[in-house]
C-alpha cells in the first residue's frame, strides 16, 4: 500500500519531465527523513513480503484449506470447486476466525507504531504475542513437548517457556493432525455411499458399469440436502473455539 502511494503521488513529477530523461530516485536525509526511518521502512517492507508466509503457517489457514480439500476429495470431484474457489473461501474464513487475534494486534502493535509511540522492533514483538498465544492454544501438548524435547529443552510450564522456532513448527502439525481428524469423519459418509453402490450393482450383475457414475449424484444430492458446505464451515469455526 505505501508503494502505491508513492507512486501516486510521484506521478505528476515524473509525467511533468521530459520522455527522453529517464527519471532518478533519490534519498534526502537533510532535509527529509532521517536514516533511521529510511532503514525502518525498508524493514517493514522486508517484513510484508513474509506476510504470505505467515498467513501460511501461524494462522487457521492451514487446517481451512486441508478440510476444503477433503471435501472435494470425499466428492469424488477432481477440479470442482476450482482451487480458486477453495483458497479464496479458506481466506475469508481464516480472516473470520482470526478476527479477535487481528485486533488484538491491531490495538497492541499496529496502532501504537502508525502514532509512533513505539519502535519497529518493539511492535512486531507486540504483534507476534497474540499470534503465539492463538497458536498455543490450538496446538496439542504433545506436539510442543516433541519439538522441546528435539530441542533439548525442559518441558514448558507456560506460554513465555516455549520458543516461537519451536511453536510454530508443533502448531502447523498439529492443525494438519486436526484436519485429518475431520476429513475422516468427512470421508466416512461417502465411503459408505460407495459401498453400498458397489454392492448394489455386483448384485445386479451390472460389472461393466462404473460405480462412480451412480455414486457421483447420489453423493452430490447427499450433500446439498444436508447442506454439506454450511456444515463444514459450522465445524471448522467451531473446531477453533475447544478447550486445549
Amino acid at each position: 500500500m505505501g508503494a502505491v502511494l508513492i507512486l501516486i503521488s510521484t506521478g505528476p513529477q515524473a509525467f511533468a519531465q521530459s520522455s527522453l530523461s529517464i527519471p532518478s530516485v533519490t534519498l534526502n536525509t537533510h532535509g527529509g527523513s532521517s536514516p533511521s526511518q529510511v532503514i525502518s521502512i525498508l524493514a517493514l517492507l522486508t517484513l510484508l513480503s513474509f506476510v504470505p508466509a505467515l498467513l501460511l503457517t501461524m494462522t487457521a489457514f492451514t487446517r481451512v484449506i486441508t478440510v476444503l480439500a477433503f471435501v472435494r476429495s470425499a466428492l469424488g470431484l477432481q477440479q470442482t470447486p476450482p482451487n480458486q474457489v477453495l483458497i479464496g473461501l479458506a481466506l475469508f474464513l481464516t480472516f473470520f476466525i482470526m478476527a479477535p487475534t487481528f485486533q488484538q494486534i491491531d490495538h497492541q502493535a499496529l496502532i501504537p507504531y502508525m502514532h509512533g509511540h513505539m519502535g519497529l522492533i518493539q511492535a512486531s514483538n507486540k504483534a507476534l504475542g497474540p499470534l503465539r498465544l492463538f497458536m498455543y492454544q490450538q496446538t496439542r501438548p504433545t506436539d510442543i513437548a516433541l519439538f522441546l524435547r528435539l530441542d533439548h529443552l525442559p518441558p514448558p510450564k507456560s506460554l513465555s517457556q516455549v520458543p516461537t522456532v519451536a511453536l510454530i513448527p508443533a502448531f502447523i502439525i498439529s492443525e494438519l493432525k486436526t484436519a485429518f481428524e475431520i476429513g475422516v469423519y468427512i470421508f466416512i459418509p461417502f465411503v459408505i455411499v460407495d459401498l453400498v453402490v458397489s454392492t448394489v450393482l455386483m448384485s445386479l450383475g451390472m460389472m461393466m458399469v462404473p460405480p462412480t457414475l451412480i455414486s457421483l449424484p447420489l453423493k452430490l444430492l447427499l450433500f446439498v440436502l444436508a447442506n454439506g458446505w454450511s456444515l463444514v464451515v459450522q465445524s471448522l469455526v467451531l473446531s477453533f473455539h475447544g478447550v486445549r
